[in-house]
């Protein structure tokens, strides 16, 4: 369970993301993330680079912790990130919605 003093860790804008990103979310609904999702974050060394091995059920929420992850690191490194996608449709699907 996240501590009450991180309880804000659960909303989106806690996370340092650019306002474009932020109002993407926002505008699918996306405004804060289930407790799970933000101990996936704080665990050990995640946000520096650390290996994070999670599993959820479908549907559950998944890629939105990888894709914060994602975002976190190239912002910041300013390095080029690699998404693999189980499906040709969810490629497509994600492609448009991160440009």
């Amino acid at each position: 369970n996240i501590p009450e003093d991180h309880a804000d860790k659960l909303l989106l804008a806690s996370w340092g993301l650019p306002k474009a990103v932020l109002e993407k979310y926002h505008s699918l609904g996306v405004v804060q993330m289930f407790e799970w999702q933000a101990e996936c974050l704080m665990l050990g060394q995640v946000l520096e680079g650390k290996n994070l091995v999670y599993s959820a059920p479908t549907s559950a929420g998944k890629t939105l912790v990888a894709e914060l992850l994602i975002l976190k690191r190239v912002l910041e490194t300013r390095k080029k990130a690699l998404l693999i996608l189980p499906f040709v449709s969810v490629a497509k699907e994600k492609k448009c919605y991160l440009q």
